[in-house]
């Protein structure tokens, strides 16, 4: 058995991308997994090394993540799978996080009819109904070859033993502390002063995962850890109910496909905006021949910009949950419509977005996400993102249970117009409804040339993910980076509102800046700026696997 390979990719790489050597990322002829933590993305891969497919290791490095990247990874929160087979059949998983049933549209206002600071953000009224496990377990039932228990069981094992805290990690921790016990009105697991190097173990969170390993998924929305959840969340004036939990399904549902040039790009459906708005972006700029222009160049940055406005202007207004919102997704996507949409932009000056609105159709997220990628041996290709929606979510945090819970309740349009912790704007169609599911921007995709698979990629990062993906499919497409360096590549984001173009820091020469600047356009080049954390697999031409593990977090390809 060959000696599994690892590659920590150093922070130093994402400065490379300045230099003429190019970052390459582990290549294996095999299988990989490319995850937020190296001990999430170990347990995939052996679960690949033991004749599982990526399935079961979505399913390990899930819960791997839950008990190693709490920061996001969770049991609490939620996300979409976008899969294909060796077979060439593609599906979709939402396991979106659902408001509980006495939630009401303006449930987070007051008396005035004003958005309350925080209470869609912080503490139990914040929590949706959260769909991970349920989403773990269908995808099993579906499509796994290996028993549950063998999937949970390192996870548990990693829970008693503990994971070694990263530099990332005890900054994360400090920054975070405050809110801990604000929120919690006591010290947690997670709020004592962790140093580098330190272990930290999560003994109660090991007994929940031992639960659903032997009781299986109805332990987390029936049995004992539901009635914990229920009990400990109503202590807090939370209004989640077991009948909530007892109603929760996780959904398959069809992903959204469309062609960019030579390529068949495979992402989520609603209610994630990602697939909608990456097909939009995508199909605006396809006319232009982006391959000729330099890359983050002045003109290929007003050329994203553009098109990302007039995307995120069309999710603003018509984007939900398409279980209670008629979306025209056809309409949304038509060649015509785009060229319409497209039709004043003009080379020699920004557009305002106070000009821009939703399009007139005919006939009709957190930044503290993750992103996992997993391609198996078979040839079978699993893009998953997940989130809590903030950094450890609600900040609530059930010590019988040992996880945090989501804050997805902010992603709905709390108040028609009034901007979420992501700057984004909502609409009716976003609007607070019970066991409604929130508008998400989560984008896993999966591309592939010729019928053959060529990648696997997705990011978190709230508002920016859709970007974030956009460009690193771009930058290996128009212009033939590997996929290390288009994940280490500095990446620019537009969202409509605010008007304003973000730029991560020291990656943008003064001179495109400015020219940018004399256009008209806004640009935010603040230190704090990091967008996306790209989680990725090329298919090599030779068909080795090139994992893409992005340099901004302590994100980990693995494989053999």
């Amino acid at each position: 058995m060959k000696r599994i390979l690892i590659v920590l990719i150093a922070s130093t790489l994402f400065l490379q991308c300045t230099y003429n050597k190019k970052p390459v990322g582990l290549i294996v002829d095999k299988a990989m997994v490319v995850s937020a933590r190296e001990e999430a993305s170990t347990i995939g891969i052996d679960i690949l090394k033991k004749g599982g497919n990526a399935f079961d290791a979505m399913v390990a490095t899930e819960f791997a993540l839950a008990v190693s990247y709490q920061f996001a990874g969770n049991l609490g929160g939620g996300g979409f799978m976008v899969y294909r087979t060796n077979k060439g059949e593609s599906g979709a998983l939402d396991f979106r996080e659902k408001a509980p049933m006495s939630a009401s549209r303006d449930m987070y206002l007051d008396s005035l009819g004003n958005a309350i600071s925080d209470k869609s953000k912080k503490g139990a009224l914040a929590i949706g109904i959260p769909g991970t496990v349920a989403g773990l377990f269908a995808t099993h039932k579906k499509l796994g070859t290996m028993p549950i228990a063998d999937l949970i069981q390192p996870s548990i094992d990693l829970a008693k033993k503990g994971i070694i805290v990263t530099e990332k990690q005890a900054k994360r921790l400090a920054k975070y502390q405050a809110e801990f016990r604000e929120v919690n009105g006591k010290d947690i697991v997670l709020s004592l002063e962790y140093k580098v190097g330190d272990t930290i173990k999560f003994l109660q969170l090991a007994k929940t995962l031992e639960r659903l390993s032997n009781v299986g998924v109805d332990d987390f929305y029936k049995g004992e850890t539901a009635n914990i959840l229920v009990r400990e969340l109503n202590k807090r004036g939370g209004n989640m109910t077991l009948e909530d939990l007892n109603r929760y399904e996780a959904k398959w549902r069809k992903p959204i496909t469309f062609k960019y040039k030579d390529l068949e790009i495979i992402s989520m459906t609603l209610p994630s905006s990602g697939g909608i708005c990456l097909a939009q972006i995508l199909k605006s700029i396809e006319p232009y021949q982006a391959k000729e222009l330099k890359h983050n160049s002045t003109k290929y940055i007003q050329l994203l910009t553009e098109a990302e406005r007039r995307s995120y202007a069309d999710r603003a207004h018509y984007l939900g949950d398409i279980d209670f919102v008629n979306t025209p997704i056809d309409s949304l996507t038509d060649d015509a419509y785009i060229t319409q949409r497209m039709g004043s932009f003009d080379w020699n000056k920004a557009t305002k977005s106070s000009d821009i609105s939703h399009g007139k159709l005919n006939g009709y997220e957190s930044n503290e996400t993750t992103h996992y990628s997993i391609v198996d041996s078979f040839g079978n290709a699993v893009s998953v993102t997940t989130t809590l929606n903030g950094g450890f979510g609600s900040k609530v945090f059930i010590d019988e249970l040992g996880f945090f819970l989501n804050n997805e309740m902010d992603d709905f349009s709390v108040k028609l117009g009034t901007p979420n912790m992501f700057g984004l704007v909502g609409a009716e169609a976003n609007s607070i409804r019970p066991e409604k599911r929130m508008l998400s921007s989560m984008t896993p995709t999966i591309v592939t040339e010729n019928g053959k698979l060529k990648m696997v990629v997705g990011s978190p990062g709230g508002s920016t993910i859709i970007t974030s993906v956009l460009q690193t499919i771009l930058n290996i497409t128009e212009f033939d980076m590997g996929m290390q360096e288009a994940v280490a590549e500095p990446r620019f984001h537009h969202q409509w509102l605010p008007d304003v173009v973000k730029m991560e820091p020291n990656g943008f020469d003064k001179e495109t800046i400015q020219a940018l600047k004399d256009l008209g356009y806004t640009i935010d080049i603040s230190n704090s700026i990091v967008i996306g954390k790209v989680n990725a697999i090329l298919v090599l031409e030779n068909g080795q696997l090139e994992g893409g593990a992005d340099p901004r977090g302590d994100e980990t390809a693995v494989g053999y």
